[in-house]
């Protein structure tokens, strides 16, 4: 398959009253433009998911920062970015000047940081925002947010008086009950959920008995967790029938994309597998937009922004 080959879409679907083009989109953290726009048009992607934006630049984790795990890798990056306002006069002009639908990716230390972002995005040309109350790589907000469901409502009830873009929260899988977050994020005002982030992990050194990430512990992501991140979809699915879910987690191929649908999800996002082929996320698009021509029922469903 030439990803460079014009397409033209047949299936696409509705998040939150936004349409995209097709089911398929860049997961935070996994999209570039200098890199990424050299092998696919961003454009024709179902939306770019951009790097978590903070309110000042981040300078990230130490190295080492990455290492490989049994079909997965293990990452500690901590967000590292230019800022908010940089993100405003370069990343996302152009983003929109493409013509990409951009999901921007919100981060923070605290809640105020988070209201810092959003207040500067509220009138911005991003057409959605994903709060990441997720991350397991920074010492505050992140993950500490997203597992407390007291902690998460209070932040999603302030965020959402601050912006009327769709917001989408993006859920960790390190919890012991899923459906208690996903529950608190929608009844304080989410839009849609976004879910999973990477689950906590680690590898040793065994020449030197030492941790190979300079943080200690990572984020693992790639086809490891694929069947786990698809239950996390299932089991919130089942909970909570009518939000909208980005299914998000060792996605490869069309084949796998389509089982989160089938699993509930409204559309997906590539992550990992863009790391190993920059052109996974078109690839994956265009395999899916195949494999719905057979499948005519869940086609419809999508487009009216309905799910399995």
């Amino acid at each position: 398959m030439n990803v460079l080959e014009p397409h033209e879409w047949r299936h696409k679907t509705i998040v939150a009253g936004t349409e995209w083009k097709n089911p398929v989109g860049t997961a935070s953290g996994t999209f570039q433009l200098d890199a990424c726009g050299d092998y696919y048009d961003v454009s024709q992607m179902g939306a770019i998911c951009t790097k978590g934006v903070s309110p000042v630049p981040w300078e990230g984790n130490p190295s080492p920062r990455t290492a490989e795990g049994p079909s997965s890798m293990v990452n500690a990056v901590g967000l590292q970015n230019p800022g908010v306002d940089h993100y405003l006069v370069d990343e996302l002009p152009r983003l929109k000047k493409l013509g990409a639908m951009v999901i921007t990716n919100v981060a923070g230390h605290s809640d105020e940081d988070y209201a810092q972002v959003v207040e500067k995005l509220a009138d911005s040309e991003a057409d959605m925002l994903e709060i990441n109350v997720s991350c397991p790589n920074v010492s505050h907000g992140g993950m500490s947010v997203g597992t407390d469901p007291v902690v998460l409502s209070r932040l999603i009830k302030h965020l959402r008086t601050l912006t009327d873009k769709p917001m989408i929260v993006k859920l960790s899988p390190n919890v012991t009950d899923i459906v208690q977050i996903a529950h608190a994020a929608v009844d304080a005002g989410a839009d849609a959920l976004s879910l999973i982030n990477t689950l906590v992990g680690m590898r040793i050194d065994i020449n030197t008995g030492k941790p190979i990430i300079a943080n200690r512990t990572g984020g693992v992501s790639g086809p490891a967790i694929f069947p786990i991140a698809l239950s996390f979809v299932w089991r919130v699915r089942q909970a909570i029938p009518d939000i909208p879910i980005i299914g998000i987690g060792g996605i490869d191929s069309g084949e796998k994309a389509l089982e989160y649908l089938y699993a509930g999800a409204n559309a997906v996002e590539v992550g990992a597998a863009a790391l190993v082929d920059p052109t996974a996320p078109m690839r994956v698009a265009r395999e899916l937009d195949d494999l719905l021509d057979s499948r005519p029922e869940l086609a419809a469903k999508l487009a009216k922004g309905q799910t399995w």
